[in-house]
């Protein structure tokens, strides 16, 4: 099933969600629609506040960004081959490297991007969709998608990273994704 995305301005994207045991009712049912859903969405990421639910889960795909890089793109992230994966009751346990910018959006904020700055490095705890815990650390654009899906689990956007006067200049068309004034080729749910 395909989930319409919930977008800005629903409470659902500033919760900090909470986590999840092996019986949450329907966990595989889930996982699978986020999958559905971001790829009908033509995202490489996915976090359950997304599809209006509170809880610490995401899902990504940086391997189709790897993937379409030219092969002199590639260098700028060595060792970065892409992850496939599903994130439950994800928590950072260390942020490392310089800062570096790179042109961020989302789905639940269509047509917007920008240039957001982010640690190079990520280190998270996080169990599976078969509920396997794992330490693992993430680079280039996969640690980027990572970091973006993650702060949707801590009721971030990546518009809170922009300077005070860029966020004021797009107080419009942030209004206008809210009262569902904006054409997209994926479904929406807009707040009451």
């Amino acid at each position: 099933m395909i989930f319409p995305i919930v977008a800005y301005g629903d409470p659902v994207l500033r919760k900090v969600c909470k986590d999840i045991t092996p019986d949450y009712s329907g966990i595989d049912k889930l996982v699978e629609d986020m999958w559905e859903t971001m790829y009908n969405s033509s995202g490489v990421g996915l976090a359950a506040p997304q599809v209006n639910k509170d809880i610490r889960l995401f899902v990504i795909d940086s391997v189709q960004i790897i993937e379409g890089l030219e092969e002199d793109e590639k260098n700028d992230y060595p060792g970065d081959e892409g992850y496939k994966g599903v994130f439950i009751n994800a928590h950072i346990t260390a942020l490392e490297g310089k800062e570096w910018l790179y042109n961020e959006g989302c789905l639940s904020i269509p047509k917007i991007r920008e240039d957001i700055s982010r640690k190079e490095k990520v280190t998270l705890t996080f169990l599976d969709e078969n509920f396997r815990s794992h330490t693992k650390t993430f680079t280039g654009v996969t640690g980027r998608v990572i970091l973006h899906e993650y702060d949707h689990i801590e009721g971030k956007l990546f518009i809170d990273y922009m300077k005070p006067l860029k966020r004021t200049l797009l107080k419009r068309k942030l209004d206008d994704i809210t009262k569902g004034k904006i054409s997209v080729d994926y479904r929406m749910v807009f707040p009451k």
